[in-house]
């Protein structure tokens, strides 16, 4: 068993290690290219575990929040950071602004999709909301950033706002990414728009006829559209 630091994460390490299947680990990690190792448990199984493990130990004390993060990050299976993005967004809730910077550093480390879409959709969502004079600052940084986690997070932080969507986010990102080869890009853009389609479809048809979308952005955006045509 990996080693533990904190002690916090101690009882978490003991739980997920009882649940291991290595069938379903290996299965996992072929799934998501070999890049994670993991302990193979079902994700039923597993926000089952989390549940019962919030009720029994709650929340940490927020001074060792980040080094909780860090840790759960540095640990080789993926399980330890999916629990890291379920304590996260209950930290966004209790949290001020200075949270921000984990949110940063759980997007750009360890990054794939698993990871970064609830993180965007929930934990970053959720803290622009809180704080929604910070979504400019913050958004315009990442999308200079050049790192397209960071890209992709500023574009689906707004999945769920639905009739609170800022469309001139689209109208100022989109246009940006457009020329992107990154399959992830592509994918959110797509996404996003066929979101917001479900509350506004007259206005992602609009935005693809007066922007050249990828193909696949362009198919993914319209997928709701022409469902219910």
């Amino acid at each position: 068993m990996e080693k533990i630091r904190n002690q916090y994460l101690l009882p978490l390490s003991v739980i997920l290690k009882s649940l291991e299947d290595k069938e379903r680990a290996q299965q996992a990690k072929q799934y998501l290219r070999n890049q994670f190792e993991f302990f193979g448990i079902m994700a039923t199984q597993r926000r089952e575990a989390y549940k019962l493990f919030f009720k029994e130990y709650k929340l940490p004390e927020a001074a060792i929040f980040p080094d909780i993060i860090h840790e759960l990050w540095n640990l080789p299976e993926r399980e330890y950071q999916y629990f890291g993005m379920e304590l996260l967004e209950k930290f966004v809730k209790k949290s001020g602004k200075e949270i921000i910077s984990e949110i940063e550093f759980t997007v750009t480390n360890k990054s794939w999709w698993d990871t970064i879409d609830m993180i965007a959709t929930h934990c970053a969502g959720d803290y622009f909301k809180k704080f929604p004079d910070e979504i400019l600052p913050i958004t315009k940084k990442w999308m200079d950033s050049e790192n397209f986690w960071l890209q992709r997070t500023a574009l689906l932080f707004q999945l769920k706002f639905k009739k609170n969507t800022d469309t001139s986010l689209f109208e100022e990102y989109i246009p940006r990414l457009l020329s992107s080869n990154e399959f992830f890009i592509q994918k959110a853009i797509g996404w996003v728009l066929r979101e917001y389609s479900k509350t506004n479809a007259q206005y992602v048809i609009k935005f693809i006829e007066n922007h050249q979308l990828k193909p696949l952005s362009q198919r993914e955006a319209m997928k709701w559209i022409n469902k219910n045509e």
